[in-house]
């Protein structure tokens, strides 16, 4: 095993959680997504990558309904998003927790308030409940306690990423989607959120979407990888199989200049926190 990669537990059993099939999103005349498929699966890590604006953060807030499709079927853990009423829709978001680009923290708010924002929206908890359950979300990501009190303004870029992931945790999601989550950082940074995010899965059973351009975060973390081209899904396995492709962009990405050598540090290494295929 490399040195860098985390030591995490896959699930055994393959269900998938969330399913696209045929999706297209237009904005105006251009198509940004074309007949779109993907899969999701229950417990897994899965990176999704593909070149600057091809449409990788528009997939994923389609996904949470903040983009409109133009055509195309999406099902959230069984069931076509379609076909819920506003109370039914309502029970799937409470299930799915985000992390935007650069956390998207309220600038007003103190992190302890930014945290609470989903647990107002969604629950009818008393203040002094909101305090604790808050608080217990900023252990769980890694902070020390006084970080409640302070604003986004006060935090480096780490602790700021940890604070979203806070929220994106508040209401004990299943399925965790991270934009980018370690952009910005700096190697230490970006690792220890990668192993935090590995441990987030294991201890509390999340599916994690994640959207990246870190090489470091998809060796270490991803259990299976989804290539973005030409507007739908070109490409999706482990980095070993999407590296016997002939897609020439998948190759430069993997073992470009800024890429690994694979044939010299992965050649006699095998992940052994695989999905079953």
């Amino acid at each position: 095993m490399q040195q860098n990669e985390i030591n995490h537990q896959p699930p055994t059993n393959i269900e998938n959680v969330i399913s696209v099939h045929g999706i297209s999103v237009n904005f105006g005349t251009q198509s940004v997504l074309d007949n779109l498929d993907l899969d999701i699966r229950r417990g897994e890590i899965l990176g999704f990558i593909g070149p600057s604006g091809a449409g990788k953060s528009v997939l994923m807030r389609t996904i949470l309904g903040l983009n409109r499709k133009a055509s195309g079927k999406i099902e959230i853990f069984g069931r076509d998003i379609d076909r819920l009423d506003e109370r039914q829709k309502r029970q799937i978001d409470m299930r799915m927790g985000v992390l935007f680009q650069q956390g998207a923290l309220f600038s007003a708010l103190n992190v302890l308030e930014n945290i609470q924002v989903p647990m107002r929206e969604y629950l009818d908890l008393s203040p002094k409940l909101l305090d604790e359950l808050a608080r217990l979300k900023i252990s769980l990501v890694g902070l020390e306690p006084e970080t409640a009190e302070k604003f986004p303004s006060e935090l480096s870029g780490g602790m700021v990423k940890r604070a979203a992931l806070a929220r994106a945790l508040a209401l004990d999601p299943d399925v965790v989607f991270l934009d980018e989550p370690t952009s910005g950082l700096d190697p230490i940074g970006a690792a220890d959120f990668d192993e935090l995010i590995a441990d987030l899965r294991d201890t509390m059973g999340l599916t994690v979407y994640m959207v990246t351009h870190d090489l470091d975060s998809l060796y270490a973390v991803c259990d299976r990888i989804a290539v973005l081209g030409d507007k739908r899904v070109k490409a999706e396995g482990t980095i070993e199989e999407l590296l016997k492709t002939n897609d020439s962009w998948i190759n430069s990405y993997f073992a470009g200049k800024r890429a690994r050598n694979i044939s010299r540090t992965n050649k006699n290494v095998t992940k052994t926190q695989r999905l079953p295929r």
